[in-house]
């Protein structure tokens, strides 16, 4: 059995990523909890696979953006994360099982990084990392994940 045959713990290092065609929207896990609670993570994805990436600038400001306009529409949300390999994010809400509320709650967040006149908490006080920004990057990547909203329940070619 080769590495890529081979069973992963981690869901997303399941998948095979020449397979996917992004911008896409999926339901990567669900996990539930001793008490009933259930978190499901999604992956947004937001450039292909090893063809095209987000700089990081851009990706840590649309964190920061998506974390917190998210929030304004669903307080389902427990975190937003980017991919270490920079080509999208892993949202996580509990007990939320709508899949299109969540492209809604998606769509509307993207509205808001366009029309945001700056970084949420982007300062050395609030931010590990403040200099790290780009708001005209992640406006970039806001608009061009929105213009393909009609194939984000796509996931594969």
């Amino acid at each position: 059995m080769s590495a890529t045959e081979k069973k992963m713990n981690v869901e997303s290092f399941n998948l095979d990523h020449t397979k996917v065609k992004a911008p896409y929207v999926r339901l990567a896990g669900v996990k539930e909890g001793i008490n009933g609670d259930v978190i499901r993570k999604y992956d947004i994805r937001f450039t292909q696979p090893n063809q095209e990436h987000l700089e990081m600038p851009a990706i840590h400001s649309l964190e920061h953006m998506m974390a917190e306009f998210s929030r304004n529409h669903s307080d389902r949300i427990v975190d937003i994360s980017p991919m270490g390999c920079q080509t999208g994010y892993y949202m996580a809400l509990i007990n939320h099982d709508d899949y299109d509320e969540v492209l809604t709650i998606l769509e509307k967040t993207l509205h808001n990084v366009l029309e945001a006149e700056e970084v949420p908490a982007c300062n050395e006080v609030q931010c590990g990392w403040a200099a790290s920004h780009s708001l005209e990057g992640a406006k970039e990547a806001a608009k061009g994940m929105l213009e393909k909203r009609s194939e984000w329940t796509q996931v594969f070619e």
